[in-house]
């Protein structure tokens, strides 16, 4: 089968991408089939999109993105699958999307990670909200020929209008990339390490919690605190240290933290995460203190490969009981490795993403 990926950002860059259907794609050449990758947004505009000014350069590079995207649409007739991540294009109705199902009558395998149908932004305004005409996501599962979701929550959604939704959890390839063993030995150092991953979106849920990492760093004075991302978060602890985030020492950097954190809000767009952050820690053999929100509350065992907490209080417990006893420290990293090796991994998973190109 020959496939065609549109996709919204570049190749290696976004998490979504990279963890939802990239590292399949030796699988899928292994299995037989050829591929094509084509992104919205170039390596050129990712890199400038979040960075301050630049409006007339940003605006062109979402306009070539158009063009690009309307330049494909001779050629789709060579495919037998278009596997839309997301969407095809960021901006009004899944125009795109529509030609390729109805006119072209090409099989769409639609898949998505987030609540796109909704949004975390508060006070959006309704200019906003018609370029970003999400109600794009039901007409779109409603076109395709099969769905793929990260979670039970989003399947449920993509349900009401497509019966063939396969839940196809986000995973990690615990062989290749998020495996200790390739990777050289932290050296020992003074700090116990407390850090948190992700992107200038997701900042705003570490910012929750800032009070407890502050009771944290006044008790704890050898406890630093450090976050990997793309931007530095808005806050200053005395002990926070800020890496950015590179693709080329990703792992390197993340095995620098002692005690995995990921906060989230208990809302209906929080419930569509698909546990990214704690399966990147957990597959590291790194304990993990995760909001009990959403898939979270699968993938985690509170206590026996992880920890989740609802208040202040019990993320201020899990943390101490973490700090304090190294021996926990590593039963729980132990476990969390395990659970993630045994079913959110590229290999437990592999058979199951090649299954939506039948």
């Amino acid at each position: 089968m020959k496939v065609l990926f549109l996709v919204p950002y570049p190749i290696g860059q976004a998490p979504s991408q990279r963890f939802r259907f990239e590292q399949y794609l030796t699988s899928l050449s292994s299995a037989g089939h050829t591929y094509s990758v084509s992104s919205f947004l170039s390596r050129k505009a990712w890199n400038s999109l979040y960075t301050p000014g630049g409006i007339i350069g940003k605006f062109g590079s979402v306009l070539f993105g158009f063009v690009k995207r309307w330049g494909q649409l001779p050629f789709v007739y060579q495919y037998d699958f278009v596997f839309v991540h997301r969407e095809a294009s960021p901006l009004g109705p899944p125009i795109i999307e529509w030609i390729i199902a109805k006119v072209f009558q090409k099989k769409i395998i639609y898949d998505f990670d987030d609540a796109i149908w909704q949004t975390d932004k508060i006070g959006e305004s309704a200019i906003e909200q018609w370029f970003r005409y999400r109600k794009k996501v039901a007409l779109i599962c409603q076109w395709s020929y099969r769905v793929s979701c990260g979670n039970e929550y989003l399947c449920n959604f993509a349900r009401k209008f497509n019966k063939l939704v396969t839940l196809v959890p986000t995973t990690i390839d615990t062989l290749r990339e998020h495996n200790p063993a390739r990777f050289p030995k932290a050296t020992t150092h003074n700090k116990l390490v407390i850090g948190w991953t992700g992107t200038h979106s997701t900042l705003k849920y570490l910012l929750t919690l800032q009070q407890v990492l502050e009771k944290i760093e006044k008790k704890y004075p050898y406890v630093s605190i450090l976050v990997i991302a793309n931007k530095p978060p808005d806050f200053m602890l005395s002990s926070l240290e800020f890496t950015r985030w590179r693709k080329e020492s990703e792992i390197l950097d993340l095995l620098k933290i002692d005690v995995g954190i990921m906060p989230l809000p208990d809302d209906e767009w929080a419930k569509g995460k698909c546990g990214f952050k704690a399966l990147q820690y957990m597959a590291l053999g790194i304990p993990t203190v995760a909001s009990s929100v959403g898939v979270n509350v699968d993938i985690i065992n509170h206590g026996v490969n992880g920890f989740l907490c609802s208040t202040e209080t019990e993320w201020m417990e899990a943390l101490e009981r973490l700090i304090n006893d190294s021996i926990l420290r590593n039963t729980i990293g132990t476990a969390g490795s395990k659970r993630v090796s045994e079913s959110y991994s590229v290999t437990s998973t592999e058979s199951l993403f090649l299954s939506l190109f039948e």
